[in-house]
């Protein structure tokens, strides 16, 4: 037996707004640190992989531990603001892709609902037009185009309508 209403969590109007609203301060607060781009810059500034961020690491720690063991022409105060802004933008892109994956999944259960309702409506409606009851015929046709597969050659096949 499937289960259905998969997910009974729904927002109030409220929660949604208190939602809308948290992200609009989030944009406007990293608005300062937005920068777009090009698929080419991405190309090229992208470079900096998992092997690379753990030598950023431990070059950084001989900085911090054995200072003396440091290349004088770099400028290790920007160095270190561009460390500590990496460490903190990764711990949030952390919790924003954690966001994402609850929104995701939550939408998806919803999707899964919303789809096997339609499903059983469209059902109803084939049962009802079947009867000759009166705006089901309507509402048959405009929702059997997305039943209609193309198979066998050229001819159209209705994958969930016998009667075709």
């Amino acid at each position: 037996m499937l289960i259905n209403n998969l997910n009974n969590s729904h927002l109030t109007e409220e929660e949604k707004t208190e939602i809308r609203n948290a992200l609009i301060v989030l944009e406007n607060a990293i608005r300062k640190i937005t920068v777009n781009l090009t698929a080419e810059e991405r190309k090229i500034y992208g470079r900096v992989n998992e092997k690379n961020k753990l030598l950023i690491n431990k070059v950084w720690d001989f900085r911090r531990y054995e200072e003396n063991l440091s290349n004088p022409d770099i400028d290790w105060e920007e160095f270190q603001k561009d460390y500590d802004r990496r460490v903190f933008l990764e711990g949030i892109i952390d919790r924003i892709m954690s966001m994402y994956i609850t929104c995701k999944n939550a939408k998806t259960l919803h999707d899964y609902d919303s789809y096997k309702n339609a499903l059983k409506d469209y059902s109803y409606t084939r049962y009802k037009a079947s009867s000759n009851t009166s705006g089901f015929e309507v509402k048959r046709a405009e929702l059997k185009q997305f039943f209609v597969k193309k198979n066998m050659g050229n001819k159209a096949i209705n994958n969930s309508d016998s009667e075709s």
